[in-house]
């Protein structure tokens, strides 16, 4: 079975850790996780565990004001563990704090990428 999901998220004022608004890493990291439990509740009616990231680049900078939609493929489904590839990627950028106005990006920024596994209990696993 080939699962993929999509969420897309509002990153609030709130989360700018850096000059220039700037989000950090461990924000977008959480995001994964989160939809990493999607995946899990879906493919296997169980949130599952996070085992580890096999891989996690940081292309492009997450601000605050950002809409970043994040992306999880179920790519490898083993007997109780699952491969994810995870994209985040910001859809719209605000104008900047202070500012209610933003623009839908024309092209999609490959903000992060990470290949992650997960587990499930083996009484829940297919």
């Amino acid at each position: 079975m080939t699962l993929t999901l999509t969420h897309r998220r509002y990153v609030d004022y709130s989360r700018a850790h850096y000059a220039g608004h700037l989000v950090d890493g461990a924000y977008v990291l959480g995001l994964f996780g989160d939809i990493a439990t999607d995946v899990c509740l879906q493919h296997d009616g169980d949130e599952g565990l996070f085992a580890g990231y096999s891989r996690v680049t940081f292309h492009q900078p997450v601000r605050a004001g950002d809409v970043v939609e994040v992306t999880a493929a179920v790519t490898r489904v083993g007997n109780r563990s699952r491969d994810i590839d995870f994209t985040a990627r910001v859809v719209t950028r605000s104008a900047g704090e202070g500012s209610t106005r933003g623009r839908v990006l024309p092209e999609p920024i490959l903000a992060v990428s990470a290949v992650g596994t997960v587990v499930v209990p083996a009484e829940d696993a297919p």
